[in-house]
């Protein structure tokens, strides 16, 4: 490696949010070694394309193994480099593991040849893998992410090269360690450590087919950009700031709680997790104070303690952006229930917090808050309720808490404006659902045959017996 090679390649230090210190410093690699990587993850789709159903599902299924196998390992790993707690990342392994097994089993009846009837020919709709799709990742659930997207495309028969957040090299060097110990063949699956300033080249390189992005709007609208530009797909999952219905049918000690468990999954830094709370006023009252005592609940400590609830957030930057919001909703009008102070120790740390009185204008109305901070909002009634949520440039996530269960389904499925609603309970990911949001949340879907279908091209095939000529023999 010559010395202008050298002063290219980045380096990649893993900071303990907890405590604000610095640990292991990982190579990058350069401009040159990230596109040499992915053009040879295409070189290896050639082979991979061909390979049967069957095997893949084999090596799929190892995967799995892999994951379970080394479970309290990568634990740790999320714990040291974004502040998981250890409870939150063995759920996390453990729902990567099932992703692995559910498209292992159901991938190739998902991709199966569908007989179209057209009174003559015979014909059908077939799908067939895109090439080497390039995945750029966030780091509040650094396997979950990842192996959402993977484990369908590489079913599918695609290649994947993972340009993951650069605050977890770690994990992003042992995602691809567990393929390669499953027995994938090599650069089926690889990981780039490199910065967001070598993702356009990658994207505008040949080897690559498309693209799966889930980050902030920002980084959404330059990827779309730049892929666009090469006319290439991609999929985005973007920002999100879930609405939730407190209805005036709902108890409000029942809502609150799963008000609480919605708000606070992964400390609040989840584009699925609850933001804005919407209630009827002939419950607010009683909803906020049962939220503000639920919300109290998950006091901040050690994510490597069993019993922790709340970890610190990602970063003292991180943390610092969830404070200003915070302040200048209260500066604003809004009032502080609980929470809402800077704690004076070392590391990220964020307190559980709850505002009420919020309005239009106020950032904990306006802005994505990645944080444990629960917006109450008051409505006059279900329309106004309805049109608040609606209120919003986001639209992945929506609740409905309602004692009405008719009721609350009528309005999931017919009025909030999001890719996923639930009734009654907090929204998140299921392997047999498709996800995705609209708006500013992004396009696209990932999970169920949506998602494996979302990097396939879906190709029309008609076959007839060549007519005789005119005047030919037996």
């Amino acid at each position: 490696m010559d010395d202008a090679s050298a002063a290219r390649r980045p380096t990649f230090t893993a900071v303990d949010p907890a405590t604000g210190t610095p640990g292991r410093i990982y190579d990058g690699v350069t401009p040159d070694e990230a596109l040499g990587i992915a053009r040879a993850a295409r070189a290896a789709f050639d082979g991979w394309r061909r390979t049967g159903f069957p095997d893949r599902a084999r090596l799929l299924r190892r995967a799995g193994e892999v994951l379970r196998e080394r479970r309290e390992e990568l634990c740790a790993l999320m714990t040291a480099e974004m502040g998981k707690t250890l409870t939150e990342g063995r759920a996390e392994i453990d729902k990567c593991a099932g992703a692995c097994d559910h498209y292992a089993e159901h991938a190739q009846a998902m991709l199966a040849a569908q007989p179209v009837e057209m009174g003559g020919p015979k014909a059908s709709v077939v799908f067939r893998p895109l090439g080497t799709v390039l995945a750029v990742m966030p780091w509040n659930f650094p396997f979950w992410q990842v192996f959402r997207f993977a484990a369908p495309a590489l079913m599918a028969g695609n290649t994947g090269v993972l340009k993951h957040a650069s605050n977890v090299p770690g994990c992003a060097l042992a995602i691809e360690a567990v393929f390669r110990d499953a027995g994938f063949p090599p650069d089926i699956f690889r990981t780039v450590l490199i910065g967001s300033s070598g993702v356009q080249a990658l994207i505008e390189d040949p080897a690559i087919a498309a693209v799966s992005l889930t980050g902030s709007v920002e980084a959404g609208r330059k990827v779309a950009t730049q892929a666009g530009a090469v006319l290439k797909k991609c999929v985005l999952e973007l920002g999100g700031s879930d609405a939730y219905l407190v209805l005036d049918d709902a108890d409000p000690e029942a809502a609150a709680e799963v008000a609480a468990a919605a708000r606070m999954v992964n400390g609040g830094q989840s584009c699925i997790a609850g933001k804005r709370f919407i209630v009827l006023g002939s419950v607010r009252e009683a909803f906020e104070q049962a939220l503000a005592r639920k919300m109290a609940g998950y006091a901040m400590g050690d994510p490597r303690d069993e019993a922790t609830k709340l970890g610190p957030m990602q970063s003292l930057e991180a943390r610092d952006g969830i404070h200003d919001q915070v302040r200048r909703s209260l500066e604003a009008g809004a009032r502080l229930l609980c929470g809402g102070q800077v704690p004076d120790r070392p590391g990220a740390w964020y307190p559980a917090t709850v505002l009420t009185g919020v309005r239009p204008g106020m950032a904990a109305y306006d802005e994505e808050v990645f944080g444990p901070v629960a917006a109450i909002i008051e409505a006059a009634d279900e329309a106004e309720a309805i049109r608040l949520a609606n209120d919003s440039p986001f639209g992945l996530g929506s609740g409905v808490l309602t004692g009405d269960v008719s009721r609350g389904e009528r309005i999931a499925a017919d009025e909030l404006e999001a890719g996923v609603s639930f009734v009654n309970q907090n929204v998140r990911s299921d392997v047999r659902l498709p996800f995705g949001g609209v708006k500013h949340s992004g396009y696209g879907r990932e999970l169920s045959a949506f998602g494996i279908r979302e990097f396939v091209n879906i190709k029309s095939v008609v076959v007839q017996d060549l007519p005789k000529a005119a005047g030919g023999t037996e």
